[in-house]
C-alpha cells in the first residue's frame, strides 16, 4: 500500500505570527530612536551655540518662564498616547541637559544626599546638575548669596506643619531671589534592618518628619525612642553606617536603596495630603523677556511704621487694587524687640508696569519694602518626579 504524504504548506502558528509581529514592531521603534538620538543631538548643538552666546555673562542658565512656556505648548499640543505627566518628566531631563551643556549649573540644598529638598531638586531641575549638599539652611542661602552656588532649594513652608521659619529669617539677612517654585508631596517611610516593628526601640528624624508622623509612631511603637535629627538623610546613614541595634529611621523611602536599608513601612504619615512648598532662590531676580509665560506670584517683604492702622493701609492697598494674596507671615525683626516683618505672597505680577502706581502706594504705606521675586506659580510632583493631579497647566 502505498504511502500517503501531505504536500501543503504549514498555516504559521499564532506563536509564530506574534513573534513576527513582535520583531516588526522591535525594528519600527529601533528606527525611531535612532530618528530621536539625531534630533536630541541637533537639540544640544543649538543648547552649546547658547552656551557659547552667553558665555561670560552672569546671566542665569536656569530659565523658569521659558521652560514653563515650552512645557505648555507641548501639553497643548500632544495628541497622544503618551500621557502628559511622561511628558513633562522627558523634558525635564531634557532641560536640565540643556542647562549643563550651556555652563555647568551648581546647585545647594540642604543635605546630606537623600534629604527631600535633594529629591525635589532631582525631580524639577533634572540629573544635569551639580548637586552641593550644605549643612543646614543658612549655609544655602550663603552659598547662593556668595555666587558659590547658582540655584539653592529652600523648603519654605509644609501644609501641616507651617512656615519653616529659619528660611524666612534669612530673607532678611541674605539679597537673594526667588526664582520659582515647588509643591512636593512628602511621603514617610520607615527604614532600618529587616526585622519586626516591635525590634525597632529608636527613630531618628528631622524634627518635621517625626511631628507628622507622632500618631504613626505613638500606635504602632510605643516602645521607641524619638531622637531628632539635623536631616532625614542624616538619620537614615546613621542607621546604615551603625550597628546600633533596634535602630530606624524615617525619611525618603528612596533612601532604603542609597545606602542599603530596608523599608520597614511605608506611608506612615498621619494625614496625606502633606506637602511641601519649595523654593528656587538665586543671587539676581529672575528674567521673563524671552517669554511670554505669565509671573504669577510675587513675594515681599516689608515692614510698617509703629502706628495704629499700619498694617490695615498695606491690606487695603492690596485689596483695593483687586490683588490676591495667597499668604501673610509675621516674623520678629532680630535686633528690634517687640518688632516684625511681614512676608506676602500675591497673585500677581507687581513689577510690571500695570502695578506701577499700587507698588508706589504699597511703598508709601510701609515703613521698608523688598520685592523678593515675580516668579511662574510651581508644579505640583511626587515623590517618584511625575506631575500628579494638582497640577496646573504650568
Amino acid at each position: 500500500m502505498a504511502a500517503h504524504y501531505n504536500f501543503e504548506p504549514e498555516t504559521p502558528s499564532a506563536d509564530d505570527a506574534s513573534t513576527e509581529r513582535m520583531t516588526g514592531l522591535r525594528e519600527s521603534i529601533d528606527a525611531l530612536d535612532k530618528e530621536l538620538l539625531e534630533l536630541l543631538n541637533k537639540r544640544a548643538a543649538l543648547s552649546l551655540d547658547v552656551g557659547r552666546i552667553k558665555a561670560g555673562s552672569h546671566d542665569l542658565v536656569f530659565k523658569p518662564f521659558r521652560e514653563k512656556e515650552v512645557l505648555a505648548n507641548l501639553a497643548a499640543a500632544n495628541p497622544g498616547p503618551l500621557p502628559e505627566t511622561h511628558l513633562r518628566s522627558i523634558y525635564r531631563e531634557i532641560f536640565s541637559s540643556s542647562r549643563a551643556l550651556q555652563r555647568p549649573q551648581r546647585v545647594s540644598y540642604l543635605g546630606p544626599e537623600g534629604t527631600f529638598s535633594y529629591f525635589a531638586g532631582v525631580q524639577f531641575l533634572g540629573r544635569a546638575v551639580d548637586f552641593l549638599p550644605e549643612s543646614d539652611i543658612p549655609n544655602v542661602f550663603r552659598a547662593v548669596a556668595s555666587g558659590r552656588a547658582e540655584l539653592g532649594i529652600i523648603p519654605l513652608e509644609n501644609s501641616l506643619q507651617g512656615t519653616v521659619g529659619q528660611s524666612l529669617d534669612h530673607f532678611l539677612q541674605q539679597k537673594v531671589y526667588i526664582q520659582s517654585e515647588i509643591f512636593c508631596r512628602i511621603s514617610h517611610s520607615l527604614l532600618g534592618r529587616s526585622g519586626p516593628l516591635s525590634s525597632v526601640r529608636t527613630v531618628y528624624s528631622h524634627p518635621q518628619p517625626l511631628a507628622q508622623c507622632s500618631g504613626w509612631l505613638r500606635s504602632m511603637l510605643p516602645q521607641a525612642h524619638v531622637v531628632p535629627m539635623e536631616s532625614t538623610a542624616a538619620a537614615a546613614t546613621r542607621v546604615a553606617e551603625t550597628n546600633e541595634e533596634g535602630a530606624a529611621a524615617i525619611g525618603h523611602g528612596g533612601l532604603a536603596s542609597m545606602l542599603g536599608l530596608d523599608v520597614l513601612a511605608s506611608g506612615i504619615e498621619d494625614l496625606g495630603d502633606n506637602w511641601t512648598r519649595f523654593v528656587l532662590i538665586a543671587g539676581t531676580p529672575s528674567d521673563a523677556s524671552l517669554s511670554k509665560a505669565a509671573r504669577d506670584k510675587t513675594s515681599m517683604l516689608f515692614t510698617v511704621p509703629d502706628k495704629p492702622g499700619s498694617l490695615v493701609n498695606v491690606l487695603g492697598t492690596i485689596a483695593r487694587n483687586g490683588i490676591n494674596m495667597k499668604k501673610l507671615e509675621s516674623r520678629p525683626m532680630r535686633g528690634e524687640t517687640w518688632k516684625y516683618v511681614f512676608f506676602v505672597d500675591v497673585e500677581c505680577d507687581l513689577e510690571q508696569d500695570e502695578y506701577a502706581e499700587t507698588l508706589h502706594d504699597l511703598e508709601d504705606a510701609c515703613h521698608s519694602l523688598r520685592i523678593l521675586g515675580s516668579y511662574p506659580s510651581g508644579p505640583y510632583l511626587d515623590v517618584s518626579g511625575q506631575t500628579t493631579d494638582k497640577e496646573s497647566t504650568a
